[in-house]
């Protein structure tokens, strides 16, 4: 089973790996084809395990930890899970489809990331 933070389970259904280095890419397309269960973590998971800005926290820009959480936090919602929670991968995507075009006005339309899917 698959340990990820909230923004990560919208973000994944996206992924495309346009701009990412070869390492990270290879390290989220393994995640990607093996993933079928999820358990909903706060804070740093795997993804952000392998990702060359962890330092514990996110240190990809000044303030970054406290906007990832706030990302976090509106994809839970959304979403309508909690920290803990145990859902199979093919059950989130029907939940996100139902509130994706919210998640663009929130996160997407100032994301640094766009480049590495396909929203």
């Amino acid at each position: 089973m698959h340990k990820l933070r909230g923004h990560h389970l919208i973000c994944l259904h996206f992924f495309k790996a346009h701009g990412l280095d070869n390492e990270f890419q290879e390290a989220l397309r393994r995640i990607l084809s093996s993933i079928s269960e999820v358990e909903v973590v706060e804070g740093i998971d795997e993804i952000c395990e392998v990702c060359d800005y962890n330092t514990g926290v996110c240190g990809y820009s000044e303030n970054s930890e406290e906007k990832i959480g706030e990302l976090d936090r509106f994809a839970l919602q959304k979403l309508g899970l909690k920290t803990g929670t145990m859902i199979k991968w093919i059950e989130l995507k029907p939940k996100i489809y139902e509130m994706i075009e919210e998640w663009k006005d929130f996160a997407c339309k100032n994301c640094e990331w766009r480049g590495a899917c396909d929203v």
